[in-house]
């Protein structure tokens, strides 16, 4: 049976421990101080996160990732809507001590030592002299840096104060990872580093939520997958099950103009690749179809692959973002947003 926590002036049924993370009608608007003109950063947004899960949130710049996570972390008070993390209100001070945050574009003070800042840090989380000693010690073996620890931050490349705030986030052991573009100016040896780190906490009942625009890392490392868009939840799952769209793409030479017109009635893509053509369907069984066609004609079939959507067809589908944007494999901006700048003198 799942244990229910009831906050004060909410119904006791809606919130639980089963999930991470679980917001109900979350909502956030911003208004101009003096014109009063009201912006809507995250719109009744309810969303749940399992526990033990690795969640990513996607969304294009101004699409409401951060001032979501902010409203997790009671750093911004939500205008409507409910928050709870593991069953508590994330308003309550108690609610936060599971969770270890990395921001993006972090900031430590550069005359700590990467030990020191690690002490300084497991101090505010109320751990012991003795604890943070034994722990900062197993933190700086596991991302690499245990020959650094008596190197002060400011000689640290970015890279290496990505894996430092990595720790840092840990040093308490919590239950909840919150992470906002943890692989920032990371080479690739070191994402897959990080990514086994996670791995395995996510083994020992970790959940991981994490914020990021490398659409092919989330693909690969997470389970569930969340979109945004201007605000609004687009889209949320399983991301086995929403990679399992599939098509099939026929490779063919020596296809006459009737046989090409035949398949590109069927195909939802037809292209030509040097001297020759490729179809995409979206269905073995019209690919059945295509190949009858084809060889009736004559044309010689080079290949057939089935093929997936991939995590930027998709969010390329739901948002509308341009493709050339994204061709990096990063989420472009989104030019229906209000830029952050335009928000200058808002307030909350």
């Amino acid at each position: 049976m799942s244990s229910r926590c009831a906050f004060k002036g909410e119904n006791s049924e809606s919130m639980t421990s089963d999930y991470a993370i679980e917001t109900d009608g979350l909502q956030k608007i911003y208004r101009t101080r003096f014109t009063g003109r009201a912006f809507t950063a995250v719109a009744g947004l309810t969303l749940r996160v399992p526990i033990g899960s690795k969640f990513g949130l996607l969304g294009a710049n101004g699409a409401g990732k951060t001032t979501f996570v902010k409203m997790l972390l009671s750093a911004v008070r939500p205008t409507a809507g409910r928050a709870s993390l593991f069953g508590r209100d994330a308003q309550e001070e108690e609610s936060r001590r599971p969770v270890g945050y990395l921001p993006e574009n972090h900031r430590f003070p550069t005359y700590f030592t990467g030990a020191g800042m690690l002490d300084f840090y497991g101090a505010l989380s109320g751990m012991s002299a003795a604890d943070r000693k034994r722990r900062i010690v197993e933190l700086l073996e596991l991302v690499g840096l245990e020959t650094w620890g008596d190197v002060r931050i400011k000689k640290y490349s970015k890279g290496m104060l990505q894996r430092l705030g990595l720790a840092q986030a840990l040093m308490h052991k919590p239950r909840l990872l919150v992470l906002d573009e943890p692989t920032d100016g990371v080479d690739p040896a070191g994402r897959r580093h990080i990514r086994d780190i996670l791995n395995g906490l996510t083994g020992a009942g970790v959940t991981i939520f994490l914020n990021s625009h490398l659409l092919s890392e989330v693909e690969t490392f997470c389970d569930y997958v969340a979109i945004l868009r201007q605000g609004h939840l687009a889209l949320e799952g399983k991301m086995s099950s929403l990679l399992t769209k599939q098509g099939v793409v026929i490779t063919v030479r020596d296809v006459n103009e009737q046989a090409q017109r035949l398949i590109a009635g069927m195909a939802s893509t037809t292209r030509v690749v040097e001297d020759a053509v490729e179809f995409t369907v979206p269905t073995p069984l019209e690919a059945n179809r295509s190949i009858d066609v084809l060889r009736a004609a004559g044309a010689t079939i080079y290949s057939v692959i089935p093929t997936t959507s991939s995590l930027e067809d998709i969010f390329i589908e739901i948002t509308g973002s341009s493709r050339n944007a994204g061709a990096r494999g990063e989420i472009p901006g989104a030019e229906e947003t209000v830029a952050a700048a335009a928000m200058s003198g808002v307030h909350q």
